[in-house]
C-alpha cells in the first residue's frame, strides 16, 4: 500500500455556522464554515421557510414567469 496518501486528521476541528453557532468535531480541515446547522435548520427548529441556495427560487420564477 502507498504511504503518506491520507490527509491530516484534526480531532478538534471547529465548525462555525452563519447563525453564530459553533461546535467541534473530527475532520480533515481545521476550520469549517457552514451556512445551515442543526440549530437554525427548518427541519430541526420546526419553522417553515424556504432555504434559497444560489438564487434557485428567483431563477425558477424568472424562467416560468411566475411573478
Amino acid at each position: 500500500m502507498k504511504t503518506d496518501i491520507h490527509p491530516t486528521y484534526y480531532a478538534e476541528a471547529v465548525v462555525t455556522c452563519s447563525c453564530g453557532n459553533t461546535f467541534t468535531t473530527g475532520a480533515t480541515k481545521a476550520q469549517i464554515k457552514v451556512e445551515i446547522c442543526s440549530a437554525c435548520h427548518p427541519f430541526f427548529t420546526g419553522e417553515q421557510r424556504i432555504v434559497d441556495t444560489e438564487g434557485r427560487v428567483d431563477r425558477l420564477k424568472r424562467r416560468f414567469n411566475l411573478q
